[in-house]
């Protein structure tokens, strides 16, 4: 029996509930229509930057919070990036918990931006996760000799 068909179907239904749920939007679908013949990693290379990129954000988050006195600029600059990073890869939930979060750093509220922290949190590792997913479903198609499915 052929692999291929039925590790793409699950690459396919994997992605179309990441949409329903609300993890990721269009520009996630963008970033899979530059992937190529020529560049068969690209997907791979952009959700392992983010990847790396977040950790190494929340981390300077959580420190930033942990100060005496918060700056809440330089809280506010690394949600930014944080922000901007999320919506160039198409990942919505945590896009718009950043966008929670500079509320309350504007409102130069700890509390508020320590609950922001968390969520933020929580949706990059759910995310985190299911791109982990993705990737080796990624793989385990282009190993079989498949072709990864690009949607519509």
């Amino acid at each position: 029996m052929d692999v291929v068909p039925q590790l793409q179907k699950q690459f396919v239904d994997l992605i179309a509930s990441l949409y329903h749920e609300g993890f990721l939007d269009d520009q996630f679908l963008q970033l899979q229509k530059l992937q190529d013949d020529r560049n068969p990693d690209f997907v791979a290379e952009v959700v392992s930057l983010f990847i790396e990129d977040s950790e190494m954000l929340i981390s300077n988050l959580a420190k930033a919070l942990q100060q005496p006195v918060v700056d809440y600029n330089q809280v506010e600059a690394h949600v930014h990036l944080f922000k901007g990073r999320s919506s160039s890869i198409g990942a919505q939930r945590v896009k718009n918990v950043c966008v929670s979060f500079r509320n309350f750093c504007n409102e130069k509220n700890l509390d508020g931006c320590v609950q922001c922290l968390q969520l933020v949190k929580n949706e990059f590792f759910v995310v985190k996760n299911k791109f982990e997913t993705l990737l080796k479903l990624e793989q385990q198609i282009l190993a079989a000799g498949g072709k990864i499915p690009i949607l519509p």
